[in-house]
């Protein structure tokens, strides 16, 4: 995880003190997230919400750390009603630090399959992506990919392109490994996967995808929604690039492809919580739904949503049904294997 800046704290503070004056200044009806979305993602999902109920948003973005720990330190004083963040790693440590409150929003039970929400009603899966395997067409076929566990084959020494084992994504994906293949086998399988790497992690998943693409490393693991972001990019060298790198669902002979959550939660100290339910039941709504699904290139997770265009074109694919709330629950433990396993 990055430093927090003191810029960024002191603007975070700043601008949380700001939304905290503001029902106390206006007349209508409001709701104030919390969210490490950038806000033009957002924003005009917001609006529309505004714009049919008549309750003005106010946002306050900041990275994923940043967001649990100014939660943490305002405690009762937050003025934060909604928590909007990626990945049940971060919702599930939201919740554990008694930072979220239990909701039951309208139809949310009948729209979420269960293994995508909070099963007391703590935080909500609103959109899915998948964290697969992509590889470089000009040197690996599709036909040579099979499973995550194969990924730890000599063969494919020098081939493996991943981020830190301090990233979220990467502790989900470790801790739906453990909890389908028990710790030791887990275990094993992220040393293999430290033996194979191509360079030491870094960077973030783009760069892992722009790497490939430029002919570093066969493989590697990234969250699907980036690859459909770069594709689609105004930047024509990424295009380019993207054009070499093909995606591949794992284990569709098994358990499936592992995938994971943009989720949201109100929080435990909620100032307008009537409110941060009807914004949550208003991203659950078809409108909803396909916004989400659309400006971010990720599956809504409301059945009969049109899926967009982008991921279409990847065909369908078997989901990993595990239940999220374990994944998040073993993620603690998925840190420590990485640790042994010397992946950095």
């Amino acid at each position: 995880m990055r430093p927090i800046s003191l810029f960024a704290t002191l603007y975070f503070i700043l601008y949380s003190l700001a939304i905290a004056a503001f029902p106390a200044m206006a007349a209508e009806p409001v709701v104030n997230i919390y969210s490490d979305a950038q806000e033009p993602l957002v924003r005009p999902i917001l609006n529309e919400f505004t714009k049919d109920t008549g309750i003005k948003v106010n946002m306050v973005t900041a990275e994923k750390g940043m967001l649990l720990t100014r939660l943490e330190q305002e405690g009762d004083m937050t003025p934060a009603d909604l928590m909007l963040t990626v990945d049940v790693g971060n919702l599930w440590r939201a919740k554990s630090k008694g930072l979220l409150q239990s909701v039951q929003p309208a139809n949310a039970n009948d729209q979420i399959p269960a293994n995508l929400r909070d099963p007391e009603g703590f935080w909500y899966g609103m959109t899915t992506r998948a964290r697969v395997i992509f590889y470089n067409k000009n040197k690996v076929k599709p036909e040579e990919l099979s499973t995550y566990e194969d990924l730890a084959d000599p063969k494919w020494k020098g081939a493996l392109l991943v981020r830190s084992s301090d990233n979220v994504y990467n502790q989900s994906l470790l801790a739906s490994i453990i909890l389908a293949d028990g710790r030791q086998k887990a275990l094993e399988w992220a040393k293999g996967l430290v033996a194979n790497f191509a360079r030491p992690p870094q960077g973030a998943d783009e760069d892992q995808l722009k790497a490939l693409g430029a002919g570093e490393g066969k493989l590697a693991i990234a969250n699907s929604y980036y690859y459909g972001k770069m594709l689609n990019s105004p930047n024509e060298e990424e295009r380019t690039l993207l054009s070499n790198v093909g995606i591949f669902f794992p284990n569709q002979q098994g358990r499936g492809a592992h995938i994971n959550i943009r989720g949201a939660g109100v929080t435990k100290h909620a100032r307008n919580k009537d409110n941060a339910v009807k914004l949550l039941e208003y991203f659950l709504s078809d409108k909803g739904q396909s916004f989400l699904a659309e400006s971010n290139y990720e599956y809504p997770v409301k059945q009969g949503v049109a899926v967009p265009a982008t991921l279409k074109a990847w065909g369908e694919f078997k989901a990993d049904a595990v239940s999220l709330e374990e994944v998040g629950k073993t993620g603690p433990e998925a840190v420590r294997v990485m640790n042994e396993a010397g992946w950095r």
